[in-house]
């Protein structure tokens, strides 16, 4: 009902939901429009606690329950990434509104599902991560359209695994007792750098470049098992691939999601290789350019990606403060999405490219190929901005 709050039920209680999407949408400054009205997680102890610990209703052990049970008008889902399309699934067939996190599906199959069921019934999917939002991209991409690094050249993007999920603190000191394993980030479907660091790195240079072309790739598992709390985890998903993405025009990219090493200290940042110059990031030539919102982040680093995201519109207040803002920035766009009809650039459609990159790329580097991408996306119109 119009002035009524936007009931969200969490599927997935784990780092990210404990990190950030609870902590956010649990402020003061979110009351009458967004409430949490339901967790779901199959360790329903976690789930209970933490409906405890921020006031929601309901905790359930599975989808099913909580669709059947709750009162809802959208879902986020934030369970591990091969769980996503079934989840996103289940969720517009109840008829319920969906953020799905990064990455939605793991096939554009998967995605094209999705997208078809979501117009059949009227119901908003936004697409994490939403980079195409983010100042700093728009500016990039407006700085290279007006010629301020010369003629591009190429660009190198990606992110790599290193020990990061192992040593996240709320995984050891989780809600319920329980410590929250990582090892579906070593397995498939939905494990490995690409799908859940690399993807935004991929959607970043997809916002300043457009869709590209085509994918030629090598990958393979380069670290053969992880360890956990002394426990072992085989690794069955690839965790060192590189991608190099045609374009057009003879304008390529390298995109890396690896075991271990990186290109710049700003996470999953590209860099721009001109004819007079270079784009590391938000540094034109080695320095900081500006851009909308930028008088937020002076305090913190370029490497501060939470800092950055200050220049997001929804990231203000206490938001500053807690993690995971630009995934609390991609709700807040659904829940614009939904109550007041705002669209947003932050689509299925350029999640689904992201996703042909990656699949496609996986495709390639298994069978010698040289891959044709088949999707596409709309980018919104550059700004003509002189260097």
């Amino acid at each position: 009902m119009p002035g009524d709050p936007l009931r969200i039920g969490i599927i997935g209680v784990g780092a990210v939901t404990l990190r950030g999407i609870l902590p956010h949408l649990s402020q003061d400054d979110l009351d009458g429009r967004v409430r949490v009205a339901a967790l779901c997680d199959p360790a329903l102890e976690r789930a209970e606690a933490a409906a405890q610990r921020y006031r929601v209703r309901h905790a359930f052990a599975s989808v099913d329950e909580m669709f059947a049970e709750a009162e809802l008008d959208a879902v986020t889902v934030a369970s591990p990434i091969g769980l996503h399309y079934q989840h996103c699934r289940a969720a517009l067939e109840a008829g319920k509104h969906v953020h799905a996190n990064k990455t939605m599906t793991t096939t554009v199959s998967e995605a094209n599902e999705l997208i078809a069921l979501a117009e059949a019934r009227d119901l908003c999917i936004v697409a994490s991560p939403g980079e195409i939002i983010r100042p700093q991209v728009t500016r990039t991409r407006e700085l290279i359209g007006g010629g301020a690094i010369g003629q591009l050249s190429w660009a190198l993007c990606g992110g790599a695994f290193g020990a990061y999920h192992e040593d996240e603190p709320e995984r050891l000191d989780a809600l319920g007792g329980a410590p929250i394993s990582p090892a579906w980030y070593f397995r498939k479907p939905g494990g490995g750098p690409m799908y859940d660091i690399t993807v935004y790195a991929l959607h970043q240079l997809t916002s300043i470049l457009g869709p590209a072309k085509a994918v030629t790739a090598l990958s393979g598992i380069r670290v053969d098992e992880r360890e956990f709390l002394g426990s072992r985890i085989s690794t069955q998903a690839d965790d060192n691939t590189i991608l190099l993405l045609d374009f057009g025009e003879s304008l390529f990219a390298v995109a890396y999601g690896t075991a271990a090493g990186k290109h710049s200290d700003q996470f999953a940042t590209g860099l721009y290789f001109g004819t007079r110059g270079t784009i590391d990031g938000i540094l034109l030539n080695g320095e900081p350019f500006d851009f909308s919102g930028r008088e937020q982040t002076l305090e913190a680093p370029p490497s501060d990606r939470d800092a950055q995201a200050r220049a997001l519109p929804h990231v203000v207040g206490t938001h500053r403060g807690i993690g995971e803002p630009h995934v609390f920035e991609d709700i807040m766009q659904l829940v614009e999405c939904v109550l007041d009809g705002t669209p947003t650039l932050v689509t299925p459609q350029h999640a689904r490219h992201v996703i042909d990159i990656i699949e496609s790329g996986y495709r390639s580097a298994h069978t010698g190929t040289h891959e044709q991408l088949t999707t596409t996306f709309d980018q919104p119109p550059l700004r003509a901005v002189p260097p």
